[in-house]
């Protein structure tokens, strides 16, 4: 019996492996974006994306889920069918909006927490905006931002159990499972295990990338 449970909370793991590799995959870049559209100089595009921020920020990432996959069908539109395809993908884009909102607020502040001085230095010597953010601004904005983005991106790992409200078998919607095929609940619990051991093996991988980034000090 360990050993089938053990083989179908690995399948469920996989899903959910999946689902956090492409979610970072997506809303890191993403949310460099919105950064950088939350810090425009024009209004227009500034006050929109901060509106969806909070929006996004206010908002739990559960009733988020709910209203991705469900709205489309109540307004006619039932974009996402009734496969697992169709969920996950509804499930992938709750969290990729979510995250790069949450990873947006985190770049902006490693950008302005960088002196301003260093940017006037920049145009002294004659650097384009660009050059200025790639050579100048971009290794400190790493070395800020990977504790608080660490956070994030821990949480991530045990927020993708919240798919299972819209049916993606992941890990947790297996080990939940054997409550009513088999009557036993202690496969809920060992799912827990799952989560500690890549949480761990994560939280070592970024102890590991502060101390290389540790010349900043």
């Amino acid at each position: 019996m360990f050993l089938t449970v053990t083989q179908s909370l690995l399948m469920g793991f996989l899903a959910t492996l999946k689902l956090f590799t492409l979610t970072l995959v997506f809303a890191l870049p993403l949310g460099l974006f919105i950064c950088f559209g939350s810090m425009s100089r024009f209004a227009v595009i500034r006050y929109p994306i901060k509106f969806l921020i909070w929006i996004i920020r206010g908002t739990p990432l559960l009733l988020q889920l709910l209203i991705i996959y469900y709205g489309p069908g109540i307004m006619g539109h039932n974009v996402w069918g009734s496969k697992d395809t169709g969920r996950f993908i509804a499930a992938l884009i709750a969290f990729v909006i979510n995250y790069a909102c949450y990873f947006s607020e985190i770049y902006r502040g490693g950008i302005q927490s960088v002196p301003i001085g260093q940017y006037e230095a920049g145009k002294v010597l004659g650097m384009t905006n660009g050059q200025i953010f790639r050579r100048i601004i971009l290794l400190q904005l790493i070395k800020r931002i990977v504790p608080p983005i660490s956070n994030e991106i821990i949480t991530l790992v045990k927020d993708t159990s919240l798919a299972r409200v819209i049916a993606v078998y992941e890990i947790i919607w297996n080990g939940q499972s054997f409550i009513k095929s088999a009557g036993i609940v202690w496969p809920l619990f060992y799912t827990g295990v799952f989560y500690l051991v890549f949480s761990g093996i994560l939280t070592l991988l970024f102890r590991y990338i502060e101390q290389r980034l540790s010349y900043f000090r």
